[in-house]
């Protein structure tokens, strides 16, 4: 058993993974044995390795814990009132005096002394007016003006991965445990192996939500992540004979170190039912009750000692389910029918960009909303720390306290829940209800495919959540009537911009419905925003411009570089510092180094270890041997027609038949990497996996290619696959159709690795091409404007199948059954789809892509060029940091700064926090 660092890693031992102390390392080592013992019930005679895994984790968990609720604790200690300055005064009430708010809320900061409301603050009264804008008169008004902003972030996906390697890097405990296990005889490693993925999200959508929460704990923003505790995650693929088979994913057979049930915050869910109408107001009644219980697993910021929550909810039957409807004798079947209820919490769905209208759906997209706003109010009433006691029961402040993000249209039902709350159980009016909910929410779009838009059948909403549907149909009432009162007469305007659809099944728009419960909607690139206005809600865009907002995805560095290539890390960390860990954009530093041979040198260096560490897995668990020294080009992603695989398998079954037409001429070896799931009932997408296995089949077992081309589906993607896979990637595949992807989240993690990027220019691609210049990128295909004109005219696949000779005879080959030489037929849909309805048009741009894949090889061949391309690359990939992301996120929706505020680790008093945001607001 080989030491975890090696030599050149520990020549210096970067504080980026922590300081190793002899009194750390011997203080974990004690943890260990205490766990092993007391919390296992094992001694090192009988523990086996996950009993050592676990104790490692409670051991790491131990360092959480007390950061955890320090920062909770700040959290509240600072809630009721915080001072803007050191001016004195107090502010005056509402409506009285130069100071009065005219908005008519608790905060004066939205107004100018003189009652003149900044235009700019789109939100109301949760302002950061520029100091300039307040004459000194005003000053003395701005002590305790300003309530702890709290964000709580909606999502039924966090695909979180593994938990381990993470907190030991953010609590800068990586080195102190590595020595400490070292020096206990494991291995460091194969303990990070045993740990489950939390895989509770299907791709680019659930990893966000992920990557969010590290950056918005690291900003020292008072954020909560709010979903479900679902008891199996994304299934776990095998490929059997090609196919993709799926298994359930038990990811907590073994139990989870990293949560902490709270039963007693325990609430209340309810579905089904009927509404009465009484003289003080509509009631719902009759309702069938499962209750939500909370799972709380920590997050922790990198190095400020600032830990927040992630609250999943689990579903749990309440102990009479049932049971008053059956007689005695029912009894047992009674108890076993407490599965219906608990089955809302169950499984993940596994549709990633296809709304599939089941019921158990709407009921896992209620159950998270109902629970979540309830602990919310409850948060807001309360006074101090944990306490359940109301203390504030008016909600004028409520925005100024709560901001609400919906990541897509999944939590939607959240508008028409805190309305229902606002106006059945509070007693608020309805316009004063709608103007909080309004100013509370805002709404993430992550798709443009018309197939992913939630469309929920009235029918099913009626029975389920009767008293919601109401209250959608007054809010659809109440905007229409607004619209025909702008445009009278335009009645397709009006059918246009409705929640409700009308012909065949009523249906209910999910995103119309957030558009209008919202105050700002972002898309998620600035090409896929663009989209939005212009296109899919371009009468929305048109009516509220100022609501529209852009905000370029992003990934947390921690997990995507100093997790998951250490190496580069440090040698980053060597050239320009430690800062850049917190502040992406200081790899720009790293254009300095361009022409550096050295630094081209160690960074070759670190990717080909990369490669080699990479092909011994890959030797390991898939028994093929690959060569280390061929170009990796990997295309990693879900599987999905958009995102077009089966240009990527056109174009290995090309590079085949060339290599089988002159094979003595050079050809540069590559090894092409295709890994993704396809949803279970996607045919085509398991179709494709089906042909990338049986390409792959037939190229690798003939001897005329030999080691020159390799091709490999890799089983079960993940988020702990793809940190082994993305740092040892030569070429990252990002080919989706111009206009369909919305930004993707992979290919800036390929960037920031060192990979170079074949795409198209859609999603982020084209930020990417901005930031690193487009030469540095392999650009090619169709634009938005190429596609939208070639709909218009018509797209015919065969004039490209009969024009490109090499295209045809890859076409034929499929079709013929050379690839599937037992079963000729067995890729006729994947060959009709290409011909007559493929929506994402290969044929269009395989010829620009082959040409570009040909420049990829050229490059490849000198590799001091190609490695000058990958560190211009790094160095242009500090936009893509979700940090970046997220303070775009507070201060132009959320409306709050991000705090540089460090809370005193729990040895230290805790009053000895420093805060250096400006102005000395905290999040």
């Amino acid at each position: 058993m080989s030491r975890p660092l090696s030599d050149q890693e520990r020549r210096k031992q970067i504080s980026i993974r922590g300081i190793v102390g002899a009194e750390s390392v011997a203080e974990l080592k004690r943890g260990f044995n205490r766990h092993l013992h007391f919390t296992l019930v094992k001694d090192r005679n009988v523990a086996t390795p996950r009993d050592y895994y676990f104790a490692l984790a409670h051991t790491v968990r131990d360092h959480l814990v007390g950061r955890w609720i320090r920062t909770q604790q700040y959290y509240y200690e600072k809630d009721p009132k915080r001072a803007r300055g050191d001016h004195g005064g107090v502010v005056p009430a509402v409506g009285q005096g130069a100071g009065a708010c005219p908005n008519k809320t608790v905060s004066a900061l939205c107004c100018s002394p003189l009652g003149k409301q900044q235009q700019w603050e789109s939100r109301g009264c949760r302002a950061r007016l520029p100091w300039g804008l307040w004459g000194a008169p005003a000053l003395k008004f701005l002590v305790q003006t300003t309530l702890t902003l709290r964000i709580y972030y909606l999502s039924l996906e966090f695909y979180m991965g593994r938990t381990l390697q993470n907190t030991m890097i953010n609590l800068g405990l990586q080195n102190a445990c590595d020595e400490a296990i070292y020096q206990l005889g494991l291995d460091m490693e194969e303990l990070e192996e045993i740990e489950e993925d939390a895989g509770l999200g299907n791709g680019g959508l659930g990893r966000l939500a992920a990557c969010f929460l590290d950056s918005m704990a690291t900003l020292g923003l008072a954020a909560y992540g709010y979903g479900i505790r679902y008891e199996y995650g994304i299934f776990n693929q095998k490929i059997r004979d090609g196919w993709q088979v799926e298994e359930a994913d038990d990811w907590l057979r073994h139990g989870n170190p990293w949560e902490k049930a709270r039963p007693e915050y325990m609430l209340p869910v309810h579905f089904y039912g009927r509404v009465e109408h009484t003289a003080t107001g509509a009631k719902w009644v009759d309702t069938q009750v499962v209750l939500a219980l909370p799972y709380d697993t920590p997050v922790p910021g990198y190095m400020n000692n600032t830990v927040n929550t992630m609250r999943l909810w689990s579903a749990r039957a309440p102990n009479d389910f049932n049971l008053r409807d059956f007689n005695v004798g029912d009894y047992i079947q009674a108890v076993l029918d407490r599965n219906l209820a608990e089955n809302i919490s169950r499984v993940l769905y596994p549709n990633d960009n296809f709304f599939e209208g089941k019921e158990l759906r709407l009921k896992q997209e209620y159950f998270v909303v109902a629970a979540t706003l309830q602990d919310i109010i409850r948060r807001f009433k309360a006074s101090k720390f944990g306490s359940t006691d109301s203390v504030r029961t008016v909600f004028d402040s409520f925005p100024d306290q709560v901001a609400i993000q919906l990541n897509d249209t999944h939590p939607a039902m959240a508008i028409p829940e805190l309305m229902r709350v606002f106006v059945d159980i509070e007693k608020l009016p309805w316009n004063k209800a709608w103007d909080i909910t309004k100013r509370t929410f805002a709404y993430t779009n992550h798709t443009v495919l018309p197939e992913a838009l939630e469309r929920w059948p009235v029918d099913l909403v009626e029975k389920l959540l009767p008293r919601h549907l109401q209250i959608i149909y007054e809010i659809n009432q109440r905007h229409l009537d607004y619209i025909a009162s702008l445009f009278p007469n335009d009645v397709d305007r009006l059918r246009r911009m409705s929640l409700i659809e009308e012909g065949g099944t009523k249906r209910i728009n999910m995103a119309h419905l957030c558009i209008v419960g919202s105050h700002a909607v972002n898309g998620v690139a600035k090409i896929h925003s663009e989209i939005v206005k212009a296109q899919v809600f371009r009468d929305f865009a048109a009516l509220e411009p100022e609501k529209f907002q852009n905000k370029t995805n992003g990934i947390t560095p921690r997990r995507w570089l100093l997790l998951c290539n250490p190496g580069l890390a440090e040698l980053i960390a060597e050239k320009i510092g430690e800062d850049y860990v917190r502040d992406l954009s200081l790899l720009t530093k790293l254009h300095e180094f361009v022409d550096d041979d050295l630094f081209i040198r160690e960074v070759a260096k670190v990717k080909q270890e990369n490669k080699v560490k990479f092909a011994l897995y890959l030797e390991k668990e898939y028994k093929v041997k690959i060569n280390p020294s061929s170009m990796f080009d990997v295309h990693v992603k879900r599987i999905h027609e958009y995102k077009r695989q089966l240009m990527n398998c056109l174009h290995i079954i090309t590079m085949y038949n060339r290599i089988r037409r002159d094979p003595a001429k050079l050809f540069v070896p590559r090894t092409v990497i295709i890994g993704g799931k396809a949803a279970p009932g996607y045919h085509m997408a398991k179709m494709i996996i089906k042909l990338i296995n049986a390409v792959g089949h037939v190229v690798n077992n003939d001897p005329v290619v030999g080691s020159k081309l390799k091709v490999i589906f890799l089983e079960n993607y993940r988020v702990s696959l793809a940190e082994k896979v993305i740092p040892a990637t030569d070429l990252s595949e990002q080919i989706s159709t111009a206009g369909t992807e919305a930004s993707g989240t992979g290919n800036m993690k390929f960037m920031l690795n060192g990979a170079l990027t074949i795409g198209t220019m859609d999603g982020a691609n084209v930020e990417m091409a901005e930031e690193a210049g487009e030469e540095n990128l392999f650009i090619f295909g169709m634009r938005v404007e190429d596609v939208m004109e070639l709909d218009r005219e018509g797209y015919n696949a065969h004039e490209y199948y009969d024009q490109l000779p090499e295209l045809k005879q890859a076409i034929d080959q499929i079709k013929s059954g050379f690839f599937s030489p037992d079963e000729p037929d067995l890729f006729k849909d994947v060959v009709n789809m290409l011909f007559h309805h493929d929506r994402f048009k290969v044929f269009a741009d395989y010829e620009a892509y082959v040409k570009c894949q040909e420049k990829v090889s050229e490059l490849y061949l000198n590799s001091k060029a190609w490695t000058k391309m990958v560190i211009k690359n790094i160095a242009a990939a500090g936009k893509f940091s979700s940090d970046r992301t997220i303070k775009e996120y507070a201060q132009d929706i959320w409306h709050v700064e991000p705090s540089d505020l460090k809370i005193p680790p729990p040895n230290e008093p805790r009053d000895a926090a420093e805060d250096k945001t400006p102005n000395g607001t905290a999040a």
